[in-house]
């Protein structure tokens, strides 16, 4: 099992950008797909973006260009940089680590194929 803590949500006006952070420990970070999802109020749970062990990358359609997922290993952290925030980006955003190890996606990978899942960090948009 893996312990994730997301920080660096907040309010910011539409337009604006955020970067957030995920740190995890207590396993072997380097070999696991690391995803962020998001959830806004009265809505389920979505995919965002999704790293690779390997630094490939997928994106949803709908911040593809404007989101940048990105990772650390020597930190054990992954990052999500979002521009061009819009207000229906606004969302309690979550990071989860693969159950397995050097898994390939290559689109919209399972949300049950994530064992591991971080509080949560809030991001609101908004004038």
């Amino acid at each position: 099992q893996v312990q994730l803590v997301e920080s660096g949500g907040g309010l910011v006006q539409p337009g604006g950008s955020l970067k957030l952070s995920c740190a995890a420990s207590g396993r072997t970070f380097s070999s696991y797909a690391m995803g962020w999802f998001r959830q806004a109020p009265g809505k389920e749970r979505e995919f965002v973006a999704v790293i690779m062990y390997s630094g490939s990358t997928v994106y949803a359609n709908s911040v593809r260009g404007r989101f940048t997922i990105s990772r650390d290993n020597a930190k054990n952290t992954v990052y999500l940089q979002m521009n061009s925030l819009k207000p229906e980006d606004t969302a309690n955003y979550y990071c989860a680590a693969d159950k397995s190890p050097r898994i390939q996606y290559y689109s919209t990978p399972p949300t049950g194929n994530f064992g591991s899942w971080g509080q949560g960090t809030q991001v609101t948009v908004s004038s």
